[in-house]
C-alpha cells in the first residue's frame, strides 16, 4: 500500500510540474516561482500535504542540487575560469560588496545572529545563471557587447561557491573554528587540485570518460559525479562543490555530449528540488516576512543594477549597454534557494526559509522585467532630465539683440 501511495503522489507531483512548466513557457517567464508555489501547496500547512513520498523527494532534491552544479561546471573550462579571475576579479569584488552586505545587514537587523547573516548574504549575493541565460536568449542579446561582462560576473559568482559553500556548511553544522578551517582547507585544496589537473590533463580525463555510446557516457558521467559528490560530503565539503569540480574537469566533446544528455535530468531533479524547498516552508510563515523580503528585494535589485553598470563601464561598454547589463543581473533563483536550504535543513533560523522563498519569488519574477525595461526607462529618465536642464529659447529676440539677416555674399 505504501508503494502505491508513493507512486500516486510522486506521479501527481511530476505531472503538476510539467503543466506548470508549460504554463510558464507560454507566459515567457521562469518556472521557478511556480515550482516553489507547488511545494508550498503540497507541504505542511498547504492544500494537500504529502506523506509517503517525502523521503523519496528529499533524495531527488539532493540529486537536483548536484546536477545543477555539474551542469554549471560543464559550461566552463579551467582556462576560462583562470582568465576570468585575472581579468574581472574587480567586478567580482564589487558584486560581493554591493550585494552580500545588504543580506548580512538585514539578518543582523532582524536579530538572527552571525550564522544567519552569512547565509542571507549568500542568498542576496548570487544571481540566477539559469534564469539570466534564458532571458538573454529570449531577448536576443547573446551577441551583445555587454553579454561577456554579464557572463564574467556569473562565472566569478559560481567559482566563489567552491569557497563559500564549505564555509556555510561548516557554520550551519555548528563545527568548531578548527574543524571549519580544516573543511575550508580541504575544499580549497580540492578545487586547486581539480583546476590544475583540468588545465594540465583535461584531455586525458575527457578521453577516459568519453564514449560514442550515449548510454555509456551518461552512466559514466552521472555515476562519477554522484560518487565524487558523496566523497566530498563525507569529507565535510559540500556535495555541490564536488559536482561543480567534476563539471570543470570535463571539456570538449565530452562536456557537450554530457550537457545534452543530462539537461532533461537536470530540469527534472531541479524542479523536484524547488518543490522540496517549498515543502519545508509553511505558507502561513511567509506573510510575516513579506515586508522585509520586499525591502531587501528592492535594495538588492538596485545594487545588482549598479554592479552591472559599473562592470560594463569598466569594460568600455556604452551607456545603454551598461543599463542592460545591470538589469540582466537582478534575477535570483536556484543558488539562493540552495544556500537557504542548507540553513533550513540545519534549523538555523525558522524565518530564514520563508524570507528566502518570498525574496526569490519576487526577484525571479522581477528579473526578466528589469532585464527588458531598465535600459528604456533609464533612457527616458535621462531624456526628461536633459529636457528640464535645457534653457528655453525665447520666441522673439529683443530688438537690440535681434539677429541681423545675412546675404549670400556673407
Amino acid at each position: 500500500m505504501h508503494s502505491q501511495v508513493l507512486l500516486i503522489e510522486f506521479g501527481s507531483i511530476i505531472l503538476a510540474l510539467g503543466l506548470l512548466g508549460r504554463m510558464a513557457a507560454r507566459l515567457s517567464f521562469s518556472p521557478i516561482p511556480l515550482y516553489l508555489l507547488a511545494g508550498l501547496a503540497f507541504g505542511e500547512g498547504g492544500l494537500l500535504p504529502l506523506g509517503a513520498s517525502e523521503e523519496f523527494i528529499a533524495t531527488g532534491a539532493e540529486i537536483g542540487v548536484i546536477l545543477l552544479l555539474l551542469m554549471l561546471g560543464l559550461e566552463y573550462t579551467a582556462s576560462d575560469l583562470v582568465s576570468n579571475l585575472k581579468s574581472h576579479y574587480p567586478a567580482g569584488l564589487v558584486d560581493f560588496t554591493l550585494n552580500a552586505l545588504p543580506g548580512a545587514a538585514a539578518a543582523l537587523l532582524l536579530g538572527w545572529g552571525p550564522v544567519a547573516a552569512v547565509v542571507l548574504a549568500g542568498v542576496t549575493w548570487i544571481s540566477s545563471s539559469g534564469v539570466i541565460a534564458k532571458v538573454l536568449g529570449d531577448l536576443g542579446r547573446v551577441g551583445n557587447r555587454e553579454t561577456p561582462v554579464i557572463l564574467s560576473i556569473l562565472v566569478l559568482e559560481d567559482l566563489a561557491m567552491a569557497v563559500y559553500l564549505p564555509i556555510v556548511t561548516a557554520l550551519v553544522a555548528g563545527v568548531s573554528l578548527a574543524a571549519g578551517s580544516v573543511t575550508l582547507a580541504i575544499a580549497l585544496g580540492a578545487a586547486g587540485l581539480v583546476l590544475f589537473l583540468a588545465v594540465r590533463f583535461g584531455r586525458v580525463i575527457s578521453r577516459f570518460v568519453s564514449s560514442d555510446d550515449p548510454e555509456k557516457l551518461l552512466l559514466v558521467v552521472l555515476g562519477l559525479t554522484i560518487l565524487v559528490a558523496g566523497i566530498a560530503q563525507q569529507l565535510q565539503v559540500s556535495a555541490a562543490v564536488g559536482a561543480f569540480l567534476v563539471g570543470i574537469a570535463l571539456s570538449g566533446e565530452v562536456a557537450e555530449g554530457a550537457h545534452t544528455l543530462l539537461s532533461p535530468l537536470r530540469d527534472l531533479f531541479a524542479a523536484i528540488f524547488f518543490v522540496f524547498f517549498g515543502l519545508h516552508t509553511d505558507p502561513a510563515s511567509i506573510p510575516p516576512v513579506l515586508l522585509p523580503a520586499l525591502g531587501l528585494a528592492a535594495v538588492t535589485a538596485l545594487t545588482k543594477i549598479a554592479t552591472g553598470y559599473w562592470a560594463a563601464r569598466r569594460a568600455g561598454i556604452s551607456v545603454k549597454g551598461r543599463w542592460r547589463a545591470g538589469g540582466a543581473l537582478v534575477a535570483r533563483g536556484e543558488f539562493s534557494i540552495v544556500i537557504a536550504g542548507l540553513a533550513v535543513t540545519a534549523g538555523v533560523e525558522s524565518d530564514l526559509g520563508p524570507l528566502a522563498t518570498a525574496y526569490v519569488l519576487i526577484l525571479v519574477v522581477a528579473g526578466p522585467l528589469t532585464a527588458r525595461w531598465t535600459e528604456p526607462l533609464a533612457a527616458r529618465v535621462g531624456a526628461w532630465r536633459a529636457g528640464r536642464a535645457r534653457p528655453t529659447t525665447p520666441a522673439t529676440a529683443p530688438p537690440d539683440e535681434a539677429v541681423q539677416p545675412t546675404t549670400v555674399g556673407d
